[in-house]
């Protein structure tokens, strides 16, 4: 039986069973191939979210294109998919199989138990097995100066923040983002509001324009979402409203170019092509490695599509801060760390 079909059939055998219903990307390009095959499952935004799956896929891509790794995805359309596709992966013997997002943790640690011998990764989460290696972030470093960009753009002192799920990771962006806005103004307000409490707030750009325009309709003049796919609502909130936006994982200033005053970047690109890489030169170990501004895992774009909204003074003093984040003279709060205190809030 062709391979194709046999991963068409194993799909449709797993919905019926109820696992929740996925589906594997259609093109089989093994042929091309060096034989090592990376599996990957993305969570509910999909690989075309513009945003943080779509990072890992680049990265992905990027392996596939330079080594001429085998790639296969699958985008589940429910939460208690994950662990099926995961298993599916398992089970045809692919070198590596990446999770992305927090939502897996659950799914990734059982399938990590059930196929000890099959080498694992997740985006975002802490994942204690020596075949899993969990890919981390510090996020609050970057939303720290991307907060104090909006401070310095805002006209009227009144920034926004518009998160995805209610979670920790997301609460983690906050914090920073409000850190690096007070660290510019002091007095500034920030108004925060969340999309939802389940992994559906990740793809509901309806739900984030409302939000983003009850903001703006309020002197908000700068927003700033952490939420997926549902930051698309955001973008079409700033074109109705010529005011600005902060973009998040994947650079997304041309999306509205001039309205985008830079995005918060978070190289899952790069975590995910560094974990291919690892595997497939048998460099790969589990347990967890972070991405932050000292490695250029996390860092604030610049170019052409926000060159008029970003300013040169702008830019001069984030990487002032940035500076003095890396030499240790400021502690970005940290959601994760239950000793901080509230940014300021």
């Amino acid at each position: 039986m062709p391979k194709l079909l046999r991963f068409t059939l194993l799909s449709a055998i797993l919905c019926v069973a109820g696992s929740g219903c996925f589906h594997f990307n259609g093109k089989d390009e093994a042929h091309t191939s060096s034989g090592f095959k990376v599996g990957i499952v993305f969570d509910k935004g999909g690989k075309d979210d513009k945003s943080f799956n779509n990072a890992a896929y680049r990265g992905a891509m990027k392996a596939k294109e330079e080594q001429k790794v085998f790639v296969k995805y699958i985008e589940a359309t429910d939460d208690n998919a994950y662990e099926g596709a995961l298993r599916a992966f398992a089970r045809k013997n692919f070198d590596l199989i990446i999770a992305i997002g927090v939502s897996q943790a659950e799914a990734i640690k059982k399938a990590a138990v059930a196929f000890p011998k099959e080498h694992f990764a997740i985006v975002d989460a802490e994942v204690d097995a020596p075949n899993v290696r969990s890919l981390m972030f510090k996020e609050h470093e970057g939303s720290y100066l991307v907060g104090a960009a909006a401070a310095m753009a805002s006209k009227t002192g009144k920034i926004g923040f518009i998160g995805g799920m209610d979670i920790p990771l997301i609460r983690r962006f906050e914090w920073g983002y409000v850190a690096g806005a007070k660290k510019i103004n002091p007095n500034i307000q920030c108004t925060t509001n969340f999309i939802g409490v389940t992994s559906e707030a990740w793809n509901n750009p309806a739900k984030a324009k409302e939000l983003s325009l009850g903001q703006f309709g309020a002197d908000v003049d700068v927003i700033f979402a952490a939420a997926g796919a549902s930051n698309s609502g955001l973008f079409d909130a700033v074109e109705e409203t010529h005011k600005l936006a902060i973009g998040v994982d994947s650079n997304q200033d041309a999306i509205k170019p001039g309205l985008v005053l830079t995005s918060m970047l978070k190289r899952v690109d790069q975590a995910v092509y560094t974990a291919i890489m690892d595997a497939k030169t048998t460099k790969y170990v589990g347990g967890i490695q972070y991405f932050g501004l000292d490695n250029q895992g996390i860092d604030y774009s610049v170019d052409e599509s926000n060159a008029n909204v970003l300013t040169p003074a702008i830019k001069t003093r984030l990487e002032q801060l940035k500076a003095d984040i890396l030499a240790g003279k400021i502690q970005v709060p940290d959601y994760y760390k239950k000793d901080d205190k509230r940014a300021g809030q």
